[in-house]
C-alpha cells in the first residue's frame, strides 16, 4: 500500500511557516513507502483546493525514480533536477515549489498527491498540471494523498 508522509507535519496538521510564503518558502521533505512492484516513475502534485480563485497548484514534480524514498527539504526550483526528475509550472507561473500563502481568513488545505506510474510520462519540463495529468492518464497504478493545513496569521 502506497503511503506518503512528511517528517515536517502529520496528515491534517499545520505546515510549519518556514515552508510557506510567510517563511522561507522552501519545499518540505516528503517521504513514501509501499511502492507497487511495477512502478517505473512517481509524480507529486500539490494543490490548494480552498483558493478563492479555484484550485491553485503549488508544485508539480514528475518522472521521479522509484529508487528514491522521498524528496529532501528545499528541492531547487529548476525545470530539470540533477536526478532526472522534472518540475512543472505552478499556478503562480513559476517552476517548482510555491509555498502556501493564502489570503487572511480560514485555514486552507494543501494536498500532496503522490502517484505511482507504470512508465515515465511524456511531458516536458515546465509542463502544466493539465499536461502532466493527461500524460499520466491510464498509467496510474496507485495514488495517495497527504494533507497539510496553513492559515496566515496563526501563531505556531
Amino acid at each position: 500500500m502506497l503511503i506518503i508522509s512528511s517528517p515536517e507535519f502529520k496528515n491534517n496538521e499545520f505546515i510549519p511557516a518556514k515552508f510557506t510564503g510567510d517563511g522561507r518558502g522552501i519545499s518540505p521533505a516528503i517521504e513514501w513507502t509501499g511502492l507497487p512492484e511495477n512502478t517505473k516513475s512517481l509524480a507529486l502534485i500539490m494543490d490548494d483546493p480552498d483558493a478563492p480563485s479555484g484550485l491553485f497548484t503549488h508544485w508539480i514534480i514528475f518522472n521521479i525514480s522509484p529508487d528514491r524514498k522521498g524528496l529532501p527539504e528545499a528541492v531547487p526550483n529548476k525545470p530539470r533536477l540533477d536526478d532526472g526528475s522534472l518540475q512543472g509550472e505552478n499556478t503562480a507561473g513559476s517552476i517548482g515549489y510555491y509555498g502556501p500563502y493564502p489570503p487572511p481568513g480560514p485555514p486552507h488545505r494543501y494536498q500532496f498527491h503522490l502517484y505511482a506510474l507504470d512508465r515515465m510520462i511524456n511531458a516536458k519540463p515546465g509542463a502544466s498540471r493539465k499536461q502532466v495529468l493527461e500524460a499520466m492518464q491510464g498509467h496510474v497504478i496507485e495514488s495517495t494523498c497527504l494533507t497539510g493545513i496553513y492559515q496566515r496569521g496563526r501563531r505556531q
